[in-house]
């Protein structure tokens, strides 16, 4: 027995002058003790840092794959090619100024060159700004519906939560506006009435073509854009209107461009066919004076169509652009007096204050037909 004295750990029966040993009961109970003490808290840990670096690194990777836009099928109804991100990227040189074309209400127009060889123009949407978003849907929802020689074609979309593209049928001859206010080139009076003929197309098309009438809202000169040949094309459907059938107008709380508006869209925010209407007229009265409508000159009561009102019909040539009537000063004088009278009578008719007082636009287009033919049989000048 004293060989044992001093082992603390030493258990047996009683009698040998020992501890008892524990029974198998409550051994089972320290070890139970441990595993709820430590093992099971270091495991659920283990498994909760498991998952929550699961979850990182998902999250990571899809805001990877977001980071690179696919091409949208926001326009379902027509073919489209597929174009990826990384191609107009490259197609515009990382969007470089040097291709800049131009600004616009709600982003920047790029020059492109596809893979293909394709010439385009990338409307890429500015984000930042509040509407751009709706804009973006509601140009994608009128252009799937719509295709017309006289309208800007849609060659494909690009699009996710952090970018916006439109790629769009390149116009070699930019806007009509560049071409009305440059000072190196001047359009002859057959080219303006082309010009404007196209554009009456146009919007024939878009309000008597369809069984659902397309408004634009902001026709003007810079949304007109020249092709080759110098054909007309109308762009920019940001914040254009799909009235309801049976419906002719509609509310809207955005404002189209100051100078072309209808006086019933900017004081009531009230958009019909013959909004889009009075806005040609303007335009056309714009194109035989090349005045803005905006113009210094305009300034409280005074109007482009006041101005051109009063003028009409003995004083015309008066407020026809110099520029025009140097180049046509060649012809006869009378004839070419008649065929202004009859542009600027058809303006008139078409700014009317009252919507239900302006000509429908289909008979515009009867209407130039006939004035192009009359200045077609007064010269050699093919039409």
């Amino acid at each position: 027995m004293e060989s044992f004295s001093g082992n603390i750990a030493l258990c047996g029966n009683l009698t040998f002058g020992v501890q008892s040993c524990p029974s198998p009961s409550s051994q089972g109970s320290g070890v139970k003790q441990t595993l709820l003490k430590y093992i099971i808290p270091i495991v659920a840990s283990l498994i909760l840092i498991f998952v929550v670096l699961f979850y990182m690194l998902r999250g990571r990777r899809e805001n990877n794959k977001a980071q690179v836009p696919s091409v949208a099928k926001a326009l379902p109804s027509l073919e489209y090619k597929m174009i990826s991100y990384q191609e107009i990227c490259r197609g515009t040189n990382n969007f470089s100024e040097s291709n800049l074309l131009g600004t616009g209400g709600f982003g920047y127009v790029y020059k492109g060159i596809l893979s293909d060889g394709t010439i385009v123009a990338v409307k890429v949407l500015n984000l930042q700004l509040a509407y751009a978003f709706k804009s973006f849907d509601v140009e994608c929802k009128v252009l799937r519906t719509i295709r017309h020689r006289n309208l800007v074609k849609v060659v494909s979309t690009c699009s996710n939560p952090e970018f916006r593209a439109l790629v769009l049928q390149y116009m070699s001859n930019g806007s009509l506006e560049r071409w009305l206010y440059s000072n190196n080139y001047c359009l002859n009076l057959f080219q303006r009435i082309n010009i404007m003929l196209d554009v009456a197309s146009a919007l024939d098309y878009l309000h008597n073509g369809q069984s659902e009438p397309v408004v634009h809202c902001d026709l003007k000169p810079s949304n007109i854009l020249l092709g080759e040949e110098m054909v007309a094309h109308v762009g920019d459907f940001g914040i254009a209107k799909i009235l309801a059938k049976h419906k002719d107008a509609t509310q809207t709380r955005t404002l189209g461009t100051l100078g072309y508006i209808a006086p019933e869209y900017g004081s009531e925010g009230k958009v019909s066919i013959k909004a889009d209407v009075y806005s040609y007229g303007i335009i056309l009265l714009e194109m035989i004076t090349r005045k803005k409508p905006t113009d210094d000159m305009f300034a409280e009561e005074l109007t482009l169509r006041k101005w051109m009102n009063a003028s009409f019909p003995t004083k015309i040539t008066e407020v026809v652009d110099d520029g025009l009537l140097k180049i046509e000063g060649g012809r006869d004088m009378i004839a070419l007096q008649t065929i202004f009278s009859s542009l600027v009578e058809l303006g008139l008719r078409c700014s009317e204050e009252l919507p239900n007082e302006r000509i429908d636009i289909k008979d515009v287009v009867v209407k130039l037909n006939k004035i192009k033919l009359t200045l077609f049989e007064n010269s050699n000048t093919p039409i």
